[in-house]
Parts: C-alpha cells; sequence; structure tokens
C-alpha cells in the first residue's frame, strides 16, 4: 500500500476540500503543511518510507482490545494522521521533523487511547534504554495511559510477550525501554531523561511540568514530546502557550527547531457564537462525532442541557467544544462567548481623525489600572482597552489570579510599569500621548474619584489638557451605561481591538441590582479582577451622555425651526 492510499494521506486530504467544513481552519492548515511533504513539495522535510513501512507492521500486529481487530484499520483517521506524521517525517538531515505532538480535541475521542499506541509504538523502536514518561496533574490521571497501554498489550499476543507490566512501569524487552507514569501533584519532573513524554490535560496544569520534560531532552536527537488536552476555563495553563506557538508556526510567524504537528480540533471563532445551534462547532471539536451518530447525538443532549442550564455551560464548551469559556453565574454580566464575537483586529487607521471617549480606572498602588478608549461609529461602539500593573507583581499576580500576565504584556494588552508599586506618572503619559498616538481628539476622559484625584489634577494641568469627568461610581449612575453597552454587545454593534485580558475581565465580571434594579458591575462580588471592564464602561458613560446632549439638542433645534 502507498502513501497515497493510506488512511492517513486520504484524511488529510479531504480535511483540505474547502467543501469539508467538519475541520477548522488550523487543522486544515496542519494537514496542508503534511501534505506537501508527503508530496514531495517541501525541500526542509520527506516521508521516511522505511519507517512508514515499519510503522504500518507494527499497527497489523498491536491488536484493538475491544473491536478486536488491527490498530492499521481500528484508529480513527485522525489518530493515523497523527501517528504516521510524528514517527514517519524527517527533516532534510534524516533527524525526526516534528519533536512535538499537539493534539487539542474534546473528550470521548480516544485521546489517551492513541497516546497508548504512540508509547506502544515508540518503546518498539526507539534506541535501547530509552525512558518514556507520562505527566498528568494527579497519579491517577497518569495512571490512564498506562491502564490503556497494559490493555492493549494483554490484547496483542505479538506484544505480551515482550512486555513486562509492573505496578509503577511498564518495560519493554526488545530494546530494554521503560515507561513511568508521574504526577505533577506529588513527583519531583527534574532530573527525568524522557526519549518521549505525555503531558496529558496540560489544560488544568501550568507550563512548568511540559517545560521540565521538554529541559531534560536537549541533548537527545530522537525526541519526542506529547501534548493532549480539551479546554479548560482557566487563562493561565500550559496549553494556552502551547496553542498559540503551534498557531503562529502554522500562521508562518513563529520559526523554531521545535517542530510543532498540531492538530487543534477546535471551531473557527466565526462559528463560535453560533455554538447552540450550529452542529459544525459540534464536528470541528470532536472528529469522531462525524462518523459516530452516536457520538454526536450524546453531543447533542449535552448541548440542550448546556443552553437551557447556565451550571452545565462552562464543562460543554470547554470539554466538549474546546471554547474557552468561564461560567458567568446567576449575576454574570454578558456571556463571553457573545464578548469574543465582538472581536477584530487591531486597525489603528480607523482611529485617525475619531474624537474619543476615555475612562479611567485607577487602583490602589499595588493592584491593576485600566485606560479604555470608546467612540461612536454610526451605532456601532468601539473601543480600545489597556491594563497597567506594577512591574515585581507580575510573578505573584499571574499565580494568584491564573492569568498569564506576561503573555498579555508581550501582547500590548497591558503595561508592567513601576516596581511594587503601580507608577502613576507612566499612566499619565499614556493617556496624554493617546491623541498623538492614536491621531484622536479626546473629548473628556471619565474617572472615578477613588485614588484619582492626584492624576486627575496632572492630567488637566498638562499643556495638552484632558478635561476630565468625575462618574460617581452608584448604581443609578452606572446603570444607564452598564445596560447600553450590554445591549450593544447583544445586538452584535459592538467592536473592540482583539484583547484576551479584556475577555477575562468580562469573564469575571458580575453585577449587583440594586431595589430600583439598577444595575452595575460590582468589584468586590465579581470572580477575579474587572477593572477593565469598569474603565470601559466609564467611557461609555461619556458617550452615551454625549449622545443623549445631541439628540437633546436636536430636539431642541427642531422645535424652534417648526
Amino acid at each position: 500500500m502507498t502513501i497515497k492510499d493510506s488512511r492517513a494521506y486520504i484524511y488529510a486530504r479531504q480535511v483540505t476540500d474547502p467543501k469539508y467544513h467538519y475541520a477548522g481552519r488550523y487543522v486544515r492548515k496542519q494537514a496542508q503543511k503534511w501534505l506537501e511533504i508527503a508530496d514531495g513539495e517541501d525541500s526542509t522535510a520527506y516521508i521516511d518510507l522505511d519507517m512508514w513501512g515499519k510503522v504500518s507492521r507494527l499497527l497489523k500486529i498491536i491488536i484493538h482490545p475491544d473491536l478486536g481487530i488491527c490498530m492499521l484499520d481500528g484508529l480513527e483517521d485522525y489518530a493515523l494522521l497523527f501517528v504516521f506524521a510524528l514517527f514517519c517525517t524527517r527533516a532534510a538531515n534524516g533527524r525526526r521533523y516534528y519533536t512535538s505532538g499537539l493534539l487539542e480535541i474534546g473528550r470521548k475521542n480516544y485521546k489517551t487511547f492513541t497516546s497508548a499506541v504512540i508509547f506502544i509504538i515508540a518503546m518498539l523502536i526507539s534506541p535501547r534504554f530509552s525512558r518514556f514518561f507520562s505527566v498528568a496533574p494527579d497519579l491517577k490521571l497518569s495512571s490512564e495511559l498506562k491502564l490503556a497501554i497494559r490493555k492493549i498489550i494483554k490484547s496483542s499476543p505479538a506484544l505480551d510477550k515482550h512486555f513486562k507490566v509492573m505496578r509503577s512501569e511498564i518495560r519493554c524487552g526488545i530494546n530494554d525501554t521503560e515507561y513511568t507514569p508521574l504526577a505533577y501533584s506529588r513527583d519531583k519532573l527534574e532530573g527525568k531523561l524522557a526519549t518521549v513524554f505525555l503531558a496529558d490535560e496540560v489544560g488544568a496544569m501550568d507550563s512548568y511540568p511540559v517545560e521540565a520534560m521538554r529541559s531534560s531532552q536537549v541533548n537527545l536527537i530522537e525526541k519526542l514530546g506529547i501534548i493532549i488536552s480539551t479546554q479548560y476555563p482557566n487563562d493561565d495553563n500550559g496549553l494556552a502557550d502551547e496553542i498559540d506557538i503551534s498557531k503562529k508556526q502554522l500562521d508562518g510567524v513563529y520559526f523554531s527547531t521545535n517542530k510543532y504537528f498540531a492538530l487543534l480540533y477546535e471551531p473557527d471563532i466565526e462559528i463560535i457564537p453560533e455554538w447552540e445551534k450550529n452542529d459544525d462547532v459540534l464536528y470541528q471539536a470532536n472528529p469522531v462525532a462525524v462518523k459516530n451518530e452516536n457520538l454526536f447525538s450524546a453531543l447533542c443532549d449535552m448541548r440542550q442541557n448546556a443552553i437551557l442550564y447556565e451550571n452545565k455551560r462552562e464543562n460543554f464548551l470547554c470539554k466538549h467544544c474546546n471554547i474557552q469559556y468561564k461560567g458567568v453565574g446567576s449575576e454574570g454580566y454578558v456571556d463571553l462567548v457573545t464578548v469574543q464575537a465582538c472581536s477584530v483586529e487591531e486597525d489603528l487607521s480607523f482611529w485617525r481623525g475619531r474624537s474619543v471617549f476615555l475612562g479611567l480606572d485607577l487602583s490602589q498602588t499595588e493592584d491593576n489600572t485600566a485606560v479604555a478608549m470608546a467612540c461612536l461609529d454610526g451605532d456601532t461602539i468601539h473601543a480600545k482597552v489597556w491594563g497597567f500593573l506594577p512591574k515585581y507583581q507580575v510573578e505573584r499576580k499571574s499565580k494568584t489570579e491564573n492569568v498569564n500576565y506576561k503573555l498579555h504584556i508581550s501582547n500590548g494588552e497591558a503595561f508592567d510599569c513601576g516596581d511594587d508599586i503601580i507608577d502613576y506618572s507612566f499612566v499619565e503619559r499614556f493617556i496624554l500621548d493617546i491623541e498623538s498616538k492614536y491621531g484622536v481628539k479626546v473629548v473628556q476622559l471619565g474617572f472615578d474619584r477613588y485614588n484619582a484625584i492626584s492624576t486627575i489634577q496632572k492630567l488637566e494641568a498638562a499643556e495638552n489638557s484632558i478635561e476630565c469627568v468625575e462618574i460617581k461610581q452608584h448604581s443609578s449612575v452606572l446603570h444607564p451605561a452598564t445596560k447600553w453597552l450590554k445591549e450593544h454587545i447583544l445586538s452584535g454593534k459592538f467592536r473592540y481591538d482583539a484583547n484576551k485580558l479584556l475577555e477575562i475581565n468580562f469573564s469575571n465580571a458580575r453585577c449587583t441590582e440594586d431595589t430600583n434594579l439598577n444595575k452595575y458591575v460590582n468589584k468586590k462580588r465579581s470572580a477575579g479582577k474587572v477593572d477593565m471592564v469598569v474603565a470601559l464602561i466609564n467611557a461609555v458613560h461619556l458617550l452615551l451622555q454625549d449622545v443623549l446632549e445631541s439628540e437633546r439638542s436636536f430636539t431642541v433645534q427642531y422645535s424652534e425651526d417648526i
């Protein structure tokens, strides 16, 4: 059987078909790049035909414990592509081309089973005395891979005699390789030498386990790291970085010797807001569901429950749709998926010549500060928001708040200024430079009096002074702007320059309702930092006042004309 006749190649060709809507754009990009190698169109890599034949023969003797057939026939299409791409793709110098395999996939798509097959093959073909490790949040989860390997070995007569399953490890007698499951919660990960490692449910851990395993491989030539997970609601996790790097490689904006083969089964961003009714959201996160009607039916049932019950939504969207989502709870402000649909790529030319309103949420000296800029284009609110935090507090706040502030700072969404306390002068200069940097005319700046008097005096006394307006942080004052912004978000008439930190703030925001049914974002009751949302609402408050004043002026002028 030639490569082009294999299910792995046929599947890669299938998902790159423009009419195939069951796979997201990054799966298509990865499949296309691998096809270029398989078709001999990439001079930097090639398919090792000898290794392809060896892996094929091994898959024929490895028996599927549930189906009773060989793995070459029993594995899912995506799994075969993952296996052959990792083992059989070679760089021009003959070394393994992909050193990292990343699989972002929904639950119940046999990801642990696929990993078990990869480990068995690797243990059979790796150099003598190679060591293999799996890392997970706890030992029970890490041992799931060991259980899957044991199950497959016991079902495969040709393998059983060569493997010894022990209490804490599995050994292969052919080349004296051994595999040990590790738990991040209890085991020290330093000092290991991992020819191949698997990091399972990386979304539930920080980046340390993956980096510790990679550090152990520095001097190895034939090394491989496999990262597998569904999405998780927290921003500060190891999966977020791995996905970001792999996407940048696929987009051609990041180059490294650590090459990823990444199958990112997540729905395209433009269809995420349609998760309640668009079946492609399910298919793009669950490749097995394309052919497995039982799985698809179960997913549809869970989707219906997630629509009806808010407390089921987070688990469904994260674990089965690979949509990063944090439940808003009974007092939540705006559904995060709805907010994310309003994100646009930064276009600095849009702002030039605009009259804008600024919002400022000035914190205590060691906490977060935020500045927001907003304007109205037709009936659509456009916004750009920045965060500020003390430089020496970045590490601590990242850990305590589960937010990767270093990433958001590198993306330009936040700035570290000062040492242990906020450098207010940096924030003041930033505000005063907005007009020249973005080519806008600042009409007014809205602020909360708390902690802000000194800064406001400097902004008003500057050579290019800004008119500052105090906004009392009371439900009766904040309710109209809070409601107006929410209505624009829900109706799709809100746009903000792409900003993950702002999205985290939205997911944290909780509202309080007073006796007059006025709602406002309550910092104390929110699930985390909301300073960027508060600053945005301050800017929108001034924007709303300007709109109302224009309407009143028009009404008066119209009456006088009559």
